[in-house]
């Protein structure tokens, strides 16, 4: 089945009803997407952390156990954190929504085609972890409908795929200095910067 979701309209849906979570960007496209839907001093960009949006964006969920926090990631990085999914669910952060941009393709690195492709369902693999809530949207309709579910309370962690055309889109790019986003972050949650 060919995908055709615009993975951009997808993202400014979901940001649009943020209602105040904190973003952790995956690297790549993730990134050039959120900051598409407006750079924002509560968005955590990563650069040259490959397979780390997850992992982060659970650490952020534990230190900020008040806030909602959503990772936006693409399947070629989950792919490479297929643990974090395990480490995730054992935490048992109420607080984590991991949103996978999946295009089934290795997008920044020449569009090969990815696991996600030939079978992977992230939803599925993260629902069998223990995931308090997982699915698998196809349309911006079915986003929408579960961006707003976002806002309500979870019993746990939260993991939806996205599946969205596979297309090399021209990049936003957020700011690349990580002194600069880390303090500009730290800031926005009333903490010291260095």
């Amino acid at each position: 089945m060919t995908l055709t979701m615009d993975r951009r309209e997808a993202v400014k849906t979901l940001l649009d009803a943020r209602d105040g979570a904190l973003v952790v960007t995956g690297l790549g496209s993730p990134s050039y997407d959120v900051h598409a839907a407006g750079d924002r001093d509560d968005n955590y960009y990563l650069w040259g952390a490959m397979g780390g949006a997850a992992l982060v964006g659970l650490g952020l969920a534990q230190a900020q156990p008040d806030r909602r926090v959503m990772v936006i990631t693409g399947d070629g990085e989950q792919l490479m954190a297929f643990g974090a999914l395990a480490t995730i669910s054992v935490a048992r952060p109420r607080n984590l929504d991991l949103i996978v941009l999946d295009n089934q393709h290795f997008g920044e690195t020449g569009m090969q085609e990815s696991h996600t492709g030939r079978g992977i369902a992230f939803d599925r693999v993260a629902a069998a972890a223990g995931f308090a809530e997982t699915g698998e949207m196809r349309t911006l309709e079915e986003v929408g409908r579960m961006a707003a579910r976002l806002r309500g309370k979870a019993e746990g962690p939260r993991l939806f795929v996205l599946k969205v055309a596979a297309e090399n889109l021209p990049r936003s790019l957020p700011p690349r200095d990580a002194t600069f986003v880390k303090n500009r972050f730290r800031a926005h949650l009333g903490f010291a910067t260095c």
